[in-house]
């Protein structure tokens, strides 16, 4: 189809080549295989917005029979990338007429080229495999890696996607993924609150402590098993600092978090335990000349 025009120009010498002859092949070219080459376009686009309403389906099938949502999002994702590799290759091939085999021999010239350029999708796919075979995560689960974390919301064919906290999409390579550390905190279903109080020195530790259990003992989302603890857990240069490890529901963490500092503070201006802060005493002297 392309090659028509080129063949068509090529053939022509160099003398007789001018801007009207040139126009005229172009036109010529435009109102035969022009047309075919836009219609190919409009089918390639056309095919890519059924391929992904068929996902989208697929998902909400899936979602309907509980199906692993993991599986089902990865399986979505690498048949998406196939049928629109697929469909471009056969509009290039049957539609076109371009011929695969020049093309296949071009790839195959730049074989050392194109491997090292793909060398990082190649290991993305592979990675995603991997994620998917160990499963490390799955789909909802909070994870932490290197500068990011948030909440799994799709393993795709070469990037995971994590939400954040604040709604913001972090799209991580899977090949560094299953490669690196993580931390998985929606694994286990109960976590341990760990918190640090520091009080004056002045204050009375047993009260202190006191004051801390009850606080402690009328959270309703703090389990009683494993049993909390609360106790002096150092001397500090300026201050006495009491931990306090209180076990919760892994969906609970953040909301006895910041209750049990928000109550801790309450508690201590009522009961009238100081609380250190730095301080600096500054000193003039006055110099008389």
């Amino acid at each position: 189809m392309t090659n028509d025009l080129i063949n068509s120009i090529e053939t022509m010498s160099f003398k007789n080549l001018t801007i009207e002859t040139i126009i005229t092949k172009v036109l010529d070219w435009a109102f035969s295989s022009g047309v075919k080459l836009i219609v190919g376009i409009l089918a390639i686009v056309i095919g890519f917005k059924i391929i992904n309403k068929l996902s989208k389906r697929f998902i909400e099938f899936a979602e309907k029979r509980n199906m692993d949502m993991t599986l089902v999002k990865f399986i979505k994702s690498f048949i998406n990338y196939s049928l629109k590799i697929l469909l471009v290759l056969v509009i290039a091939g049957g539609y076109w007429d371009i011929q695969l085999s020049g093309l296949a021999a071009i790839v195959a010239s730049a074989g050392v080229a194109i491997g090292l350029a793909l060398q990082g999708s190649l290991s993305n796919f592979a990675g995603g495999f991997i994620i998917l075979l160990l499963r490390p995560f799955k789909v909802g689960d909070y994870i932490q890696t290197g500068e990011f974390e948030g909440a799994v919301e799709q393993i795709g064919v070469f990037y995971t996607t994590l939400t954040t906290v604040d709604n913001k999409v972090v799209l991580i390579p899977n090949g560094p993924l299953s490669n690196g550390s993580l931390v998985n905190y929606s694994t286990k279903d109960t976590r341990r609150v760990d918190l640090i109080f520091s009080v004056g020195y002045e204050c009375d530790i047993l009260k202190v402590r006191r004051v801390l259990n009850e606080i402690v003992e009328r959270n309703p989302l703090i389990l009683d098993y494993p049993e909390p603890f609360v106790g002096l857990f150092e001397q500090g240069a300026n201050s006495l600092n009491f931990a306090v490890r209180a076990w919760v529901n892994t969906p609970d963490y953040w909301t006895v978090y910041f209750d049990l500092l928000e109550q801790v503070k309450i508690r201590f201006d009522q009961e009238e335990i100081s609380i250190p802060y730095p301080q600096m005493d500054l000193h003039v002297k006055q110099i008389i000349k």
